[in-house]
């Protein structure tokens, strides 16, 4: 198997026939500036080194080279190999509350932390604990979306989570009850695979059927646990006000997070906590890892040196060919008999 790490670079190859067309063009624009003094047998007379042949060695010799350092821009590699892995893990679902309301501050502070920081921050250290776990997203407000089907690249799970933020969802609110049910249809048919749903939110439902939701998750065997951020007292909402001009506050529902947590057998912890970490971790360390399988590839063996090398060699040699004639080909004429009358 042979495939480039770059291939987009490939595209630079289009310059090689671009360069030859401009230099036939440019010998084409010579020969009949050339013509405008005389015969041309004559003239050649008159520049006894000039070399027919040279500037076209040149040419290829200099195209050769600048092909192969296209290719090495673009990392050719061969005997890239499929691999399966067994592994051991759970299937976590994080569904991420991305209302306009986690905007506000996370702590008492007006200035504070807001609570989309601070969830970014916690689902980052919180997915390199994972292992050998799958994780997906989803990202909710008054309607729920699939952000990232389940998978185990975290890296790629890491970097949805920077690019969170409520310009995700047209639709604004919190609906909790539609992203567990999103979150739910998100994980694998397979039924020996233990689940759990991370809800991250300040926990104002404003759809309601959030608890029924949780207690049905709970039925198909699937852990919810809570992760609350924003504090009980409420902070305002910058940057936003209700019909009559007023500032909004927006609070944290401690009591609802608690409830969603109890009826989907999993815990509540309080983002703000020094433990929430460890106790969410804790948590799903309870949950028996089962054995799946994932594809992995080996990546292949580098070639790029190859055709550095053959760049180099080419490049060398063009050095030491001159555009005038070479001396011992100065009387032999490639292309037409000599009169021997």
């Amino acid at each position: 198997m042979f495939d480039f790490a770059n291939p987009t670079y490939l595209y630079l190859l289009a310059s090689v026939p671009v360069a030859v067309l401009l230099f036939m063009a440019a010998r084409a624009s010579r020969r009949a500036k050339l013509r405008r003094f005389g015969r041309m047998a004559s003239i050649e007379h008159l520049m006894p080194d000039t070399s027919r042949y040279t500037p076209a060695v040149k040419l290829t010799l200099q195209m050769i080279a600048l092909a192969a350092l296209v290719i090495v821009l673009a990392r050719p590699r061969a005997g890239a190999k499929e691999q399966q892995e067994v592994s051991a893990g759970i299937e976590v679902m994080i569904a991420f509350d991305v209302s306009n309301s986690m905007l506000a501050s996370s702590t008492d502070r007006p200035d504070g932390v807001s609570r989309l920081d601070r969830a970014r921050l916690l689902l980052e250290k919180l997915v390199d604990r994972l292992d050998n776990d799958k994780v997906g997203l989803v990202v909710f407000a008054g309607q729920s979306k699939m952000q990232l089907p389940l998978t185990s690249d975290f890296y790629t799970a890491k970097m949805y989570l920077n690019e969170l933020s409520p310009n995700q969802i047209s639709y604004q609110g919190t609906s909790i009850s539609s992203a567990i049910k999103m979150a739910m249809n998100g994980f694998s048919p397979a039924e020996d695979m233990h689940k759990a749903i991370i809800l991250i939110t300040d926990a104002e439902d404003h759809e309601g059927e959030a608890i029924e939701t949780a207690k049905l998750a709970a039925e198909n065997d699937i852990q919810i646990d809570v992760i609350g951020l924003g504090t009980p007292g409420g902070n305002i909402l910058p940057g936003f006000a209700d019909n009559e001009g007023r500032q909004v506050v927006t609070k944290l529902n401690e009591e609802l997070a608690n409830k969603i947590a109890e009826a989907g057998d999993g815990i509540y912890v309080n983002g703000a906590s020094p433990s929430a970490l460890s106790d969410l971790s804790d948590q799903l360390d309870k949950l028996q890892k089962s054995e799946f399988r994932s594809v992995s590839y080996k990546a292949g063996a580098e070639q790029f040196p190859t055709f550095a090398a053959i760049a180099l060699i080419f490049l060398l040699i063009d050095i030491f060919v001159v555009d005038r004639k070479i001396s011992w080909l100065r009387g032999i004429n490639f292309f037409t008999k000599e009169d021997t009358k």
